[in-house]
């Protein structure tokens, strides 16, 4: 995990350190070092890197050149899970031990649609080749790792891990536009000879279900005649291409089915592979016997981790609430609940804790229908349909929500259930067979992972809500954010709000509270939140699960 920033054509007769103190507003996602620089091979060019080390310390340093191409210039938050792979394939010679070298390597040698097609991982780069005066972008299939792009007349192109590094040079100029960058697709720019780059086109390079390009860690062949074995096998190995790290591993443990799976795998390979230290695991929740710290509590006995517990407050939630939409850049009812937790775990790992990486169980519930109201799904056909849009939308929601939540205190986030090749197999599956069975979600997963890698009642743990779980019923998260911004937005401010916010208009005190502090700290891009996020064929009115019918967790 890191930053990366670039801008061309935007900040005429502007020294770097005009440009870094832009570019600033990300440090947080890479603390370890940084560099800002501006190419005199292209006017009005610039460069920034903020990182977070993982891989590789000597060498890693960004933006990358590389001797045996040195017009190319590589800017990327990512890991590259195949980079090996790749330098076995196409004999390539790496100059460091830095995963993502190997983007320029495939750029030279396959071209722009190849070089992103061709990678296992997750990233976001940006690659100027100063010969041929082109700029390539591109983002990984689902989004994990985040991206934003300023675009404007006369060439203007800009490109940041996240919003809050580019809004500023806004100012002034209502006819430049920013947007999240799509994910699984490329962009390439001709570079201008006056400044700023020219687009030229954009190209899907994956679609959601498709089956990867490149070699396959668990090849079609391999595959045996039972779907739970497969299933199992594809996460197991996308767990373990994930132990890439020099940093220590952690993985969150909220007890629920996802996040378990995902730890006890974590522990058994970690252990296997020879790892010298216990994986830590963390949970969070409102008093010590809030749902998920019992449940994680009793996963983390079972598999043997390195177990840490954080109890926090009303007024905990009240003191980060703001810094969280700030650093979660979207004012999504949900997201925004759900990230209240994340982003208190996150900083008592970083401020606590030795782990910089952390697993988590993000995607499970998009892949395999785990929301509760997936029950309501009027058929197998529709049910996919849902599972897809969800899965392509996650970058906007719960993949942010992840992604933020962590970065804001200098993590680097890993998802196993977000894996090409598991979620390629899981979506083939026969659709009857992926719907909730006997009354349960994700069914053929828990039954894939039946035995003893978990407790049998975790395993067959009702779903809940992440917002949800670490309180009570009697008094949920949304109960307190309700609360806590009860004073702070009057009837009349929240009749008027269509006025005001005619896109996504809040509807209730909490969620104008969010809309105002996201339009201070982001004015004009309300475009970036679609919709809501709530429920499916249900008439709840609020997104908690706990709205919906079938709510059994307690």
């Amino acid at each position: 995990m890191c930053g990366i920033w670039a801008v061309f054509g935007a900040l005429v007769d502007v020294d770097t350190t005009k440009h870094h103190e832009t570019s600033a507003k990300i440090t947080h996602r890479g603390p370890d070092a940084w560099r800002t620089e501006c190419d005199n091979r292209m006017k009005n060019g610039c460069f920034s890197f903020h990182r977070l080390s993982i891989n590789d310390g000597l060498c890693g340093m960004q933006p990358m050149k590389r001797n045996i191409n040195p017009h190319l210039t590589l800017l990327c938050n990512g890991e590259i899970y195949n980079c090996k792979r790749l330098r076995d394939e196409f004999n390539f010679t790496y100059e460091s031990k830095c995963d993502v070298e190997c983007i320029l390597h495939l750029y030279t040698k396959l071209g722009a649609k190849q070089a992103a097609s061709m990678l296992d991982g997750v990233f976001a780069f940006c690659l100027v080749d100063a010969l041929n005066r082109r700029v390539l972008i591109a983002r990984d299939p689902f989004g994990v790792r985040p991206l934003f792009k300023l675009t404007g007349p006369g060439g203007v192109l800009g490109v940041c891990s996240e919003a809050k590094g580019l809004i500023k040079l806004m100012e002034g100029h209502d006819d430049w536009k920013m947007d999240p960058f799509p994910p699984g697709c490329f962009e390439e720019y001709e570079l201008n000879p006056e400044g700023g780059a020219t687009f030229l086109r954009q190209q899907r390079f994956y679609s959601i279900g498709d089956k990867p390009h490149y070699k396959l860690a668990i090849q079609e062949k391999d595959y045996a005649d039972d779907i739970y074995t497969n299933i199992r096998s594809l996460l197991t190995t996308a767990v373990e291409k994930r132990l890439m790290s020099d940093r220590r591993i952690g993985c969150l443990l909220s007890g629920g089915l996802d996040s378990s799976l995902v730890a006890a795998l974590l522990v058994k390979l970690a252990k296997d592979a020879g790892v010298q230290y216990k994986v830590q695991t963390f949970s969070i929740g409102m008093g010590e016997e809030s749902p998920d710290l019992v449940a994680a509590r009793r996963v983390a006995a079972h598999i043997g981790s390195e177990h840490h517990e954080v109890v926090f407050t009303e007024e905990d939630v009240r003191s980060v609430l703001d810094s969280v939409l700030y650093h979660l850049e979207i004012a999504d009812i949900t997201t925004l609940r759900a990230s209240i937790p994340m982003f208190l775990l996150s900083k008592y790992i970083k401020e606590k804790t030795d782990s910089t990486v952390i697993f988590s169980g993000e995607g499970a519930d998009e892949v395999a229908q785990g929301y509760i109201y997936f029950r309501d799904a009027p058929s197998a056909e529709e049910a996919h349909q849902e599972s897809l849009r969800l899965l392509n939308e996650l970058y906007i929601y719960d993949v942010l929500r992840s992604d933020r939540a962590t970065s804001a205190h200098s993590l680097e986030v890993r998802v196993p259930f977000l894996d090409h090749q598991f979620t390629s197999y899981y979506l083939s599956l026969p659709k009857e067979l992926r719907q909730p069975q006997k009354g349960v979600e994700k069914f053929i997963l828990r039954k894939a992972f039946d035995g003893d890698l978990l407790p049998h009642d975790i395993l067959w743990r009702h779903k809940e809500a992440f917002s949800d779980g670490v309180a009570s019923k009697k008094k949920p998260l949304f109960k307190i954010l309700q609360e806590s911004v009860e004073a702070l937005v009057n009837d009349e401010q929240v009749q008027e709000a269509s006025k005001r916010f005619p896109h996504c208009t809040p509807k209730t005190k909490e969620a104008f509270y969010y809309r105002q502090v996201f339009d201070k700290n982001f004015p004009g891009q309300d475009h970036w939140l679609p919709y809501f996020w709530m429920p499916r064929w249900s008439d709840a009115t609020d997104p908690s699960a706990q709205f919906i019918s079938h709510y059994a967790a307690e």
